[in-house]
């Protein structure tokens, strides 16, 4: 299971991190240019958006990064990561996968009770 957390976790931090850099660079293209009537325009909070496109593939990837050792931290910094990109971002075409591949990886890393090592985490 840690390495399925593992494995999932870091496909999903790298899969948002292209949909954070187009999210980040949608806000400031915005910012730096203006509204295109009929095409563009600003999101409604670009600040969240913006912050969630850093935080949430960091956090993917640092859960990820440390399955083996504490899964159970792990699991949870990947659901907070699928939350965040969910509720920045919405569930779409571009965001499913990293959504879904970061919310599976973090119930694997919490259902991870009886680790490889004798030290488990509850």
């Amino acid at each position: 299971m840690r390495n399925a957390t593992m494995v999932l976790g870091v496909i999903a931090g790298l899969v948002g991190m292209i949909v954070g850099f187009f999210g980040y660079g949608f806000v400031e293209f915005i910012d730096q240019f203006g509204e295109i009537e009929g095409i563009a325009k600003q999101v409604e909070n670009p600040q969240l958006v913006q912050t969630a496109s850093i935080l949430a593939p960091l956090l993917a990837i640092a859960g990820a990064a440390m399955a083996h050792a504490r899964a159970l931290l792990a699991g949870m910094l990947l659901l907070i990561s699928a939350a965040g990109m969910y509720y920045a971002f919405g569930f779409g075409v571009f965001t499913m996968f990293p959504i879904a591949f970061a919310g599976v990886a973090g119930l694997l890393g919490l259902a991870a009770g009886k680790p490889d090592e004798p030290k488990a985490h509850f």
